[in-house]
């Protein structure tokens, strides 16, 4: 009998021409609401605890003067983009649907990691020092870099063959 995650993405693959994460496809008729899984918040939440102090020490290491591009939260934002876009065409197009990971590394650390407050926070405190400038220069190049950097990782992962899976001697036989 088949998984329902697996059955999922077989109709996302009929369907869509790129793929699709299993868990954004629409829920079947009939089906109730959806219910809140502990073991997922929990996995959210441990990927949010180690996100966030991943962020918070490098914004230590590359912490700019006011006034000057926010290099640190530049390179957080573009990292972060670079792996979810290699992580998200590992775990949509290679590797076995789980419960756990997207939401542990995805939603959890990259969520945590990454920072969309303080880029506007950022551009704002350039504004008001009178670098509207750079702050439009700062905007344009996290935008342009970020979705380079997400095209860049699914590029990275699809250019890659497949590991192949050795069968164990006990299988053959």
């Amino acid at each position: 009998m088949e998984s329902p995650l697996t059955r999922r993405d077989a109709i996302a693959r009929s369907r869509y021409p790129e793929p699709v994460d299993p868990d954004l496809l629409p829920r079947p008729a009939g089906r109730g609401p959806l219910r809140t899984r502990p073991g997922v918040l929990v996995a959210v939440a441990a990927g949010g605890v180690l996100g966030s102090c991943a962020r918070y020490e490098l914004g230590l290491v590359l912490a700019s003067r006011s006034g000057s591009f926010p290099l640190g939260t530049f390179v957080i934002n573009v990292s972060g983009s670079l792996v979810l876009g290699a992580l998200l065409a590992l775990i949509i197009e290679r590797w076995r649907p789980t419960h756990y990971l997207r939401p542990f590394v995805a939603t959890g650390f990259l969520g945590a990691y990454t920072t969309w407050s303080t880029f506007m926070l950022d551009t704002d405190n350039l504004i008001r020092a009178g670098h509207a400038g750079m702050a439009v220069g700062y905007v344009s190049a996290t935008l342009t870099a970020g979705l380079a950097a997400v095209y860049a990782g699914m590029t990275v992962v699809r250019s890659r063959p497949p590991a192949v899976r050795h069968r164990n001697r006990e299988e053959d036989g």
